[in-house]
């Protein structure tokens, strides 16, 4: 199973479009999740039309985001427990606050996806993988655009970050 991973598109405001590299992934993906930060809802409906979507909102999201994506998101996909949210706060704090949005489910969750930081990260500590995409569409906060693949087979996790451009 191969699962693109984004977060951070923050469009309008930062991009008018997805990059094009999002749409052909997407549609060689079984599954897309986007880690927040969409602002526009329109985004999440484009993804929507070119894979399977799993989302949550981030704290810049319009309402009607909000009100139609849940802050958090477990989702099982094979053997493999995903913990999905966008993050907040500090981003020097961003693993720590990652963790306690998982606090009653921390110990059955394999791997965090999150954003909100906009800077790539590929860990794993103690065991867990912490894994976030990037911004497809910004480097302001980050030293350059990104996003994410991930393939599960049974058990097996394989992660990338992919630099756009």
């Amino acid at each position: 199973m191969k699962i693109l991973v984004i977060s951070d598109t923050h469009i309008p405001i930062i991009a008018d479009n997805l990059p094009s590299i999002i749409e052909h992934e997407a549609k060689n993906c079984d599954y897309c999740i986007h880690c927040g930060d969409f602002i526009a809802y329109s985004v999440f409906e484009k993804l929507k039309s070119w894979t399977k979507i799993h989302a949550v909102h981030g704290n810049m999201d319009e309402k009607i985001t909000k009100k139609n994506l849940p802050e958090i998101k477990i989702l099982k996909l094979e053997s493999i427990t995903l913990g999905i949210t966008h993050g907040g706060g500090n981003p020097k704090n961003i693993i720590a606050n990652v963790n306690n949005k998982f606090i009653n489910n921390f110990q059955e969750i394999d791997i965090f996806l999150f954003g909100h930081s906009h800077l790539p990260l590929n860990d794993e500590i103690n065991g867990k993988i912490y894994f976030n995409p990037g911004s497809p569409t910004d480097t302001i906060f980050a030293p350059y655009k990104s996003y994410g693949i991930i393939e599960i087979n049974g058990k097996k996790i394989k992660r990338r970050l992919i630099k756009i451009g």
